[in-house]
């Protein structure tokens, strides 16, 4: 099996655990390197900075994965050349072949820049995938996650963000697992996240199979008398 190298962006703290964190859990179950992008500290949410941060660290060490921080500004993220080259640059750091990242239609305008910029930073590439935020406006989704054997993990996940488990409904574990109830239903198993394609290559090529030992051709030498 290949082992896949995957980049989840976010435009705040929780951002990515709430779209994605049982989806990333299953990738490192499965062996595959992933990695966070957080691209602001969440300055304008409840909570300080800093705990934010330790927050999110925490979140990332739960789910075992690699966390990088943009260091832009919460509410004032804009898709230009910059906030592009951030998500470039995070692309070549995790060597992604897959990316996760907001939906574009949602009422949050950092949510709605940073998917922007995606789709810019990630022009070729060949699997982009968006998640829901509880802001997002319109969703159909088509590729969906099975993360039955992962739940537990998203929701322990989210609850490293503690200064929004106590101030915001959306990040409430019921309402989570409902979510991921509904969604496992449309995709007929349990508990399920579900994504809308940007792009999604799937190599159908079959797997380098190395000959074992036993099997390899067995020559002898000859002296002549």
């Amino acid at each position: 099996m290949t082992m896949r190298s995957v980049l989840a962006i976010g435009a705040h703290p929780d951002d990515i655990e709430l779209g994605c964190g049982g989806t990333l859990a299953a990738h490192r179950a499965a062996g595959d390197k992933v990695t966070m992008l957080v691209v602001t500290g969440g300055q304008n949410g409840p909570g300080l900075v800093d705990g934010r941060r330790a927050e999110a660290e925490a979140a990332a060490r739960s789910l075992d994965c690699n966390l990088i921080w943009g260091s832009l500004v919460d509410c004032a993220v804009t898709p230009d050349a910059a906030t592009v080259a951030l998500i470039e640059q995070a692309i070549r750091e995790a060597e992604a072949d897959v990316v996760y990242v907001h939906a574009a239609d949602d009422s949050h305008q950092d949510h709605r820049a940073v998917a922007a910029a995606t789709l810019s930073a990630t022009r070729h590439s060949r699997r982009i995938l968006h998640y829901r935020s509880p802001s997002t406006t319109r969703f159909e989704p088509t590729v969906y996650v099975d993360i039955s054997a992962h739940l537990d993990r998203k929701i322990a996940a989210l609850a490293c963000h503690r200064s929004q488990v106590e101030s915001s409904a959306m990040v409430d574990p019921e309402v989570v697992a409902a979510s991921a109830r509904h969604f496992g239903a449309q995709a007929r198993v349990r508990f399920a996240e579900a994504f809308v394609p940007a792009r999604f290559v799937w190599d159908l090529a079959p797997p380098l199979v190395l000959p074992m030992m036993s099997e390899m051709p067995v020559y002898s030498a000859q002296v002549a008398a």
